[in-house]
């Protein structure tokens, strides 16, 4: 069963910078969810779902991955743009 790793980002409702850095491996569900017929939630029989391990940094998630013959990929991250503006720009 295939892998991703990726590294987690800050959430809009966070405003510390806990757990941000970390990379996570979490493997691809294997089936589709589908209804409860006696509830109506959404379930699977796929347990690895529920899986989600953090590492460090990409090379300790990398070395689990290959340590343990799991199939992995990396997502990259979404690049930081930063926004250089002078407070006078405010009132243009």
């Amino acid at each position: 069963m295939p892998a991703r790793i990726y590294q987690r980002m800050k959430n809009a409702m966070q405003s510390g910078r806990h757990r941000v850095g970390q990379w996570t491996l979490e493997f691809e569900p294997s089936e589709a969810q589908r209804p409860d017929p006696l509830m109506g939630w959404a379930g699977s029989g796929d347990t690895k779902r529920q899986v989600r391990l953090t590492f460090g940094d990409l090379d300790a998630a990398k070395a689990y991955a290959e340590k343990y013959g799991i199939a992995y990929h990396v997502v990259p991250g979404p690049e930081k743009k930063l926004k250089i503006q002078a407070y006078a720009d405010n009132f243009r």
